[in-house]
């Protein structure tokens, strides 16, 4: 037996009829957490509760991934013999019968997360849900090395033994079920994708999702990787420059000072920028310096080799170069993520 969990925030009758569509299945306890919606929408939560439905209450709105958890920690408690959670969306993008196949291969599979998983082929499907699916699939095939064809999914079957993981990961928004499912992934927990009906109602216009703000939060990692990337050339250049400028000595040495001095600095800002602001990782400093500084050697190392076998090329050294570094930048933010500032693997109660 599983919980249903249904984040709400400004939900129609729609919710209605989702409940009542999985009450008419027979399916287990139905947990509805209002995220701070509006008083105009007390009528539905009203009738949630009229059909059973456990409604738990937000004050004032903390965003779905608050909701989330709120539905979690009070199913975690309620039922303690279930041997999982089923969050689903309330704007009706997911068929009751879909919501009951996800359970049941959550109960045939207690240990593995479930993802009901769309097909974003059709012509059905919004162009902008394919492609920020499509980015997003990339994205986690980059950061571990899996496959997931649907990482922007609601529904999905939560094993018991990932209540304390779930509960501890500070996200509280959209970020939320992107961060859980990489989290999971590196984890080594098994991802089981089942397939489900794909529907977008009105071009999907009833959804919160925010494009930029929340595009913004779940990609911030990498948005502040590369923040921290320009402002510690920025750093690199300008102290350069400076340096030159004051030095008074031969241009040999003037040059090896100013390079080193700016280097040592731009890389220390960049190390502690990437610890303290990119990952948030509290880790042992020493160790992720040490690793810092093997990773900073390599790349130093495969910047001038590759740039001196592309030589041949018919472009210019410093656009070979740039092109090279480019793609070490990316090499950069997976090998400091995974290894550099990796966080240690999820708690399984």
């Amino acid at each position: 037996m599983n919980v249903i969990i249904i984040p709400a925030y400004q939900p129609d009758e729609k919710l209605n009829r989702l409940i009542d569509g999985l009450i008419a299945l027979k399916s287990g306890p139905i947990v509805v957490v209002d995220d701070g919606s509006d008083p105009a929408c007390a009528p539905v939560f009203a009738a949630a509760e009229a059909a059973g439905c456990r409604v738990l209450r937000h004050p004032q709105n903390q965003g779905k991934g608050a909701a989330i958890k709120t539905g979690i920690r009070y199913a975690s408690e309620t039922y303690p013999a279930c041997s999982g959670y089923v969050t689903c969306d309330a704007d009706g993008q997911h068929r009751p019968d879909d919501i009951l196949k996800i359970g049941t291969a959550l109960d045939d599979h207690p240990a593995a997360l479930v993802l009901g998983t769309r097909d974003f082929s059709g012509p059905e499907v919004p162009r902008n849900s394919r492609l920020g699916n499509r980015f997003s699939a990339w994205f986690f095939k980059l950061s571990t090395g899996m496959t997931c064809n649907d990482t922007q999914t609601g529904l999905r079957g939560i094993p018991r033994n990932l209540t304390t993981a779930a509960l501890a990961l500070t996200e509280n928004r959209y970020d939320y079920e992107m961060t859980f499912l990489l989290t999971t992934a590196k984890s080594g927990v098994k991802i089981l994708p089942v397939p489900i009906a794909t529907v977008y109602l009105d071009q999907n216009a009833s959804s919160h999702f925010r494009p930029f703000v929340d595009s913004v939060r779940i990609y911030r990692q990498p948005i502040r990787f590369a923040l921290a990337s320009v402002l510690c050339t920025g750093i690199d250049i300008g102290l350069f420059h400076l340096l030159t400028n004051l030095l008074e000595d031969t241009v040999v040495r003037t040059v090896v000072i100013a390079t080193v001095a700016a280097r040592i600095v731009s890389g220390v800002s960049n190390f502690l920028l990437n610890r303290h602001w990119s990952f948030r990782n509290p880790g042992s400093i020493r160790r992720q310096f040490l690793r810092y500084f093997a990773l900073y050697l390599v790349q130093l190392a495969l910047s001038a080799a590759f740039v001196a076998l592309l030589a041949f090329l018919p472009l210019s050294l410093t656009l070979i170069k740039v092109l090279v570094d480019l793609l070490l930048f990316f090499f950069s933010f997976f090998v400091q993520k995974r290894w550099v500032f990796k966080f240690p693997a999820m708690v399984r109660d």
